[in-house]
């Protein structure tokens, strides 16, 4: 079962969508939520169904004591690279609070410190802490319905299904159609040849 941080500071929970991807934006949401929350099917993002991220989302936002999701675009990615790209999403949706958290926890091992608020990075943390795993829902949810949204205009890459992750589909589509201006140029958009292959 997920916990709150053992902290009587305010404590706001980060996490990121899209780090993978060949495509679109990386997300980040940054959730507050009260101490007495708990609600028994938040979880990682990742271990949650489509229909259990979509149910649990308005009760985070309602629930949460403040709440914000941002995005880096694909130029920004190729300008700060990806990993600082999503700090600065982090960075972003803090700044859309409204008041100042006292500490901010981070799921994985790295992260650009946020002016002087102290910060605590977490392995897995979206498996651990409420807060995190929260953002990490909300941040989900927002770049898939982007990368849906998105697909309408480019449909060849199939985005509405893969949301931009290097897919066989997508990657076949990028060999045939080639790269859109919502690809990352600084990614790896094409498949290495299999060894042995000259050409």
């Amino acid at each position: 079962m997920l916990k709150h941080y053992k902290s009587d500071k305010q404590v706001v929970g980060c996490d990121e969508a899209g780090r993978g991807c060949l495509a679109g934006p990386v997300f980040a949401a940054a959730v507050i939520l009260p101490k007495g929350f708990s609600h028994p099917l938040l979880n990682d993002s990742k271990k949650l169904s489509e229909n259990q991220r979509n149910s649990l989302e308005p009760i985070i936002k309602s629930e949460a004591i403040e709440w914000a999701v941002q995005k880096c675009t694909p130029k920004e990615i190729d300008k700060y690279n990806i990993l600082w790209a999503s700090f600065r999403a982090m960075h972003k949706a803090i700044n859309k609070l409204e008041s100042t958290p006292d500490l901010i926890l981070v799921d994985g091992n790295r992260f650009k410190p946020y002016k002087t608020i102290p910060h605590d990075c977490v392995i897995g943390g979206d498996a651990i802490y409420l807060s995190i795993a929260a953002a990490s829902i909300l941040a989900k949810n927002a770049r898939d319905r982007y990368m849906v949204r998105l697909a309408k205009k480019f449909p060849d890459y199939g985005w509405e299904q893969n949301k931009g992750y290097p897919t066989s589909f997508h990657r076949d589509a990028i060999i045939n159609c080639g790269p859109c201006k919502h690809h990352r140029q600084s990614f790896r958009l094409y498949p290495l040849p299999e060894q042995g292959s000259l050409f």
